[in-house]
């Protein structure tokens, strides 16, 4: 068994992730600000060496990835996709909720996109993948899709995500105690500090 650390990051700002809008398949680029933001995280990685670095092929993930400093080493897979929200795609929560009372995408069924076992699935093989590594791996991608593939490293169920917030272009640790996979550390943000947040 593999006990090296997954690091997490989240994309940049999009115009949709900063107005609240479920963003999973289409593909939209970074904001201004999100570029920024995507150019700090160079700075906080430190051009750290990853055994494996995989991000979402979405251009948000990508570019994100890219500015950071990986893009010569990066390896694309689906896997890293964020939620296809099918009906819900480009909605916010509380536009939805006037049409269903109390709805959450942790909580109801996604119409025409994909379910929380299907989110789960593809969690499990990135992890599986992530720890067939003989080093520290790298994992750029979207929120919701991290936060279910953070609840399954600590072998909670998908629906357990909803209780790990994730703003843009933070980075997070997965590691271990022992033979026990931990959150070793979470929405870490100290980069984004001297940003100015206009975008």
């Amino acid at each position: 068994m593999s006990d090296h650390d997954v690091i997490l990051v989240r994309h940049g700002q999009t115009e949709w992730s900063a107005s609240g809008k479920h963003t999973g398949r289409t593909d939209i680029p970074l904001t201004e600000l999100g570029r920024r933001q995507a150019d700090a995280l160079r700075e906080m990685l430190h051009h750290r060496p990853f055994a494996r670095v995989l991000a979402s092929p979405l251009m948000r993930a990508w570019q994100t990835m890219e500015r950071a400093g990986y893009g010569d080493v990066a390896v694309a897979t689906d896997d890293l996709m964020e939620w296809d929200y099918g009906e819900y795609e480009g909605r916010r929560t509380d536009d939805i909720r006037v049409d269903v009372p109390g709805w959450s995408v942790w909580t109801h069924p996604v119409t025409g996109g994909e379910s929380l076992s299907d989110i789960g699935a593809r969690a499990d093989r990135v992890i599986a993948q992530a720890n067939a590594e003989d080093g520290p791996v790298a994992l750029f991608a979207h929120g919701h899709l991290l936060r279910v593939l953070a609840a399954r490293w600590i072998e909670l169920p998908p629906e357990a995500g909803r209780h790990l917030r994730l703003d843009t272009a933070t980075v997070s640790v997965l590691g271990w105690d022992r033979e026990n996979r931990v959150l070793r550390q979470w929405n870490e943000s100290c980069h984004l500090r001297s940003l100015d947040p206009v975008s």
